[in-house]
């Protein structure tokens, strides 16, 4: 599960990305075995060629030193480091990987978790995988956060009973049964009753407006 920290890295990483003109998706299967990149952006250069970036972020020490596969593959390579990590760790980073060092606001109205310095610029190197490939493994990634767009905005009308059951049990933290905080399952049944109740009382208004005008026509038929 993703850190706070690394939700609010990978947030401003998009919007810097797509403010420098960039295609940008996260969690991104190179090809060849090279693992999986945090965050993977394209461009078209000058000359019109593809010009690929590939994002590592890391959010501790531990995470940082980890043995799983770093995928620097693209022209530019970079670290995304918090600033203590940054001044921690300096010194083990090759000298061809660029670093972006993330900046919190404090403030958490101004649209954005944070901001980035450029604390080392990275040095350009050969593609390190088929461009076609990578190509196509961006596109296919962008398929699959469009498919989450496009549930989310359907709606729970496209998940089983039992998909939904599933999350709801995963979230029974959130429920606060007996914590005196917000308890949504009491909430949720409070409405549904509430809805009942209204529903109830359309229904007895337009019964009770059936039977005057009946009573009415009685009335005048006499």
């Amino acid at each position: 599960m993703k850190t706070s920290l690394t939700v609010q890295m990978e947030e401003t990483l998009y919007y810097y990305c797509r403010e420098n003109g960039d295609i940008v998706v996260e969690e991104v299967t190179m090809p060849d075995d090279q693992g999986i990149v945090d965050t993977l952006s394209c461009r078209l250069d000058a000359e019109s060629q593809f010009e690929w970036r590939c994002y590592e972020l890391k959010v501790s020490k531990a995470d940082f030193r980890s043995k799983a596969k770093l995928s620097f593959v693209g022209h530019y390579n970079y670290f995304v480091l918090p600033e203590q990590l940054y001044v921690s760790v300096q010194d083990e980073i090759p000298a061809h990987i660029g670093v972006l060092v993330y900046h919190a606001y404090v403030s958490e109205d101004l649209g954005m978790p944070g901001y980035f310095t450029i604390a080392r610029k990275p040095q350009r190197q050969a593609l390190q995988v088929n461009e076609h490939q990578l190509l196509y493994r961006l596109i296919a990634s962008q398929a699959r956060e469009v498919g989450k767009a496009k549930k989310t905005a359907r709606g729970l009308r496209v998940f089983g009973t039992e998909q939904i059951y599933k999350e709801l049990k995963k979230r029974q933290p959130d429920y606060d049964l007996f914590g005196g905080g917000v308890n949504y399952y009491d909430r949720f049944i409070e409405d549904t009753q509430n809805q009942a109740i209204e529903a109830m009382k359309e229904e007895l208004e337009a019964t009770r407006a059936a039977y005057f005008e009946l009573e009415q026509r009685y009335l005048e038929g006499k």
